[in-house]
């Protein structure tokens, strides 16, 4: 998103916040319609898709530094559909899903053809195609997958239009089948809570007899991609697993990597 862009939609929103925000509050509901009105006294230019603003704080980037200042510690705000052109400010516990700096890189011979990563048109179509050719969702999982879609697009009650960047089946050696949903993000974005919410949410509304198992996968600097899974409990969304999986050529693992790997599996 051009930093423009991002400036104007921080003001509208951070401007939509102020007026409802009541200190002790920890749902602040608003409507669709407050955008324009927002724009109108702050003399700012709308987008021509007036959704893009809040599909980029739900999705795509963090919110604005005056509203984050509003959360207590161990606690942020996200924004989540409440109805037909409603949404809530929702105040809830902090989830840390940014790539470790200290985990260490495993290492997967690159499988991707030459002539789709040559030719992907952006950085998320380019990550979920290396998930796929590497077969990472089975390396990270421990099970056999299958990818069924990309970009599921569906609705759910009481939240409305989901989409989901790819989703696969899997099946476990005692033959029981889950359901994956998979969002995948670029270097810049941000992995949002509200996502791997609606991502259950699909799940249990849609697939009700299979497992879910939520994943998100982010691209990292060097061909590295940060791989994490979710569980939904009683206290909210936690984080259960992080992997790094670093593409490479053939020849660049070694024979001492490969030690190294057996013997870590043992």
């Amino acid at each position: 998103m051009p930093q423009k862009d991002l400036n104007r939609y921080s003001r509208l929103l951070s401007a939509i916040f102020a007026k409802h925000y009541i200190k002790g509050l920890d749902e602040i509901t608003f409507e669709r319609p407050e955008i324009k009105q927002a724009a109108s006294e702050l003399g700012i230019v709308l987008p021509k898709n007036l959704g893009d603003v809040l599909y980029s704080f739900r999705y795509r980037v963090p919110l604005p530094e005056s509203i984050k200042a509003k959360a207590p510690e161990g606690f942020e705000w996200i924004i989540r559909p409440a109805g037909r052109a409603r949404y809530q400010f929702v105040l809830v516990k902090q989830l840390s899903a940014f790539p470790s700096d200290i985990l260490i890189e495993i290492k997967i011979p690159d499988a991707t053809p030459g002539v789709i990563a040559k030719y992907s048109l952006t950085d998320e179509q380019a990550l979920l195609a290396k998930i796929r050719y590497n077969r990472l969702i089975d390396i990270f999982t421990g099970l056999a997958c299958y990818s069924m879609q990309n970009h599921l697009r569906t609705t759910v009650k009481n939240i409305g239009q989901v989409e989901i960047d790819e989703i696969y089946i899997g099946i476990d050696k005692r033959g029981a089948h889950y359901i994956l949903p998979v969002q995948a993000k670029s270097k810049k974005d941000k992995i949002g809570i509200v996502q791997i919410e609606q991502d259950f949410a699909v799940c249990a509304a849609k697939f009700t007899r299979l497992l879910c198992r939520s994943i998100a996968a982010q691209l990292m600097n060097n061909d590295t991609i940060a791989l994490f899974e979710f569980e939904q409990t009683i206290d909210g969304i936690k984080l259960t697993s992080e992997k790094h999986y670093k593409l490479v050529r053939p020849d660049d693992l070694s024979p001492e990597e490969l030690e190294t790997y057996r013997h870590r599996s043992l």
